[in-house]
């Protein structure tokens, strides 16, 4: 019986990186994304670049179908799941009022609702295990008054506070990745027009996903990669609201 790491939105972006690396360390993987197509070339690129047992699962997380059937894969005591990754998600292009209200509910929904049932059928077999690491990708965003985007990171960054203190003297680490911008897919498939941000803001997903796995390992409850965001992240929780909030208007 082999562990595995299961991460969500596994194709693109941080999730592709986070499969990488964690190949690369010898993990079996378990990855899930909607496409079908695109997961088993990413599954194939790993197994024949580091010989590990990959396994994948195409869902759409908006499915209440393909939800369980994730949630039951992460209750299989069968390979279990020994690490989730928790990285599915985007965002909305227009404000708040202008989304349609499905839009935004199932925003918060792929930010929120589902990761926490995700890492709630982790946490049974992990917890009885003694041993077991979950990783919500959250953002910077979440340390700012902006949209619901950050509201819905925000929530995710406090639920990994609570949940690392709650469960890491049972083995099990919890931990929220907190980027800013990275260069991924996840800004082109919004419009967003990204020569608007200034260079030194944007950050590689190898040097996010990279120095996440290190703070998992030392155990933190929350990471911010780079020194840069680190400082903007002390200045956003310190600094007035109404000046924060006209800063993040522009990120991520």
């Amino acid at each position: 019986m082999a562990d595995r790491a299961m991460v969500t939105g596994a194709t693109a972006g941080l999730g592709a990186e986070f499969a990488d690396q964690l190949a690369a360390q010898g993990r079996g993987l378990i990855l899930v994304a909607r496409n079908a197509v695109r997961l088993e070339e990413k599954a194939s690129g790993i197994r024949n670049r580091w010989g590990v047992p990959v396994e994948v699962l195409a869902a759409d997380l908006h499915n209440d179908d393909d939800v369980r059937r994730v949630l039951d894969r992460l209750r299989a005591g069968t390979d279990p799941v020994s690490m989730l990754v928790n990285n599915a998600g985007y965002g909305l292009p227009k404000s708040f009022e202008a989304n349609a209200l499905e839009d935004e509910l199932n925003h918060a929904a792929i930010h929120l609702t589902v990761p926490l049932a995700l890492s709630h059928a982790a946490l049974q077999g992990m917890l009885a295990r003694g041993a077991g690491r979950i990783v919500n990708v959250a953002s910077v965003a979440g340390f700012t008054p902006r949209s619901t985007y950050g509201a819905l990171k925000a929530a995710m960054i406090n639920f990994s506070r609570w949940a690392n203190f709650a469960y890491a003297d049972r083995g099990v680490v919890v931990m929220a990745l907190c980027p800013g911008f990275v260069h991924t897919e996840f800004h082109d498939r919004m419009g967003m027009d990204k020569s608007s941000v200034p260079r030194w803001m944007w950050l590689n997903a190898a040097e996010v996903v990279g120095e996440g796995l290190k703070d998992l390992d030392a155990g933190k409850a929350v990471s911010i990669p780079s020194r840069r965001y680190k400082v903007l992240a002390f200045i956003a929780r310190n600094a007035p609201s109404s000046l924060v909030a006209r800063l993040a208007a522009r990120g991520r």
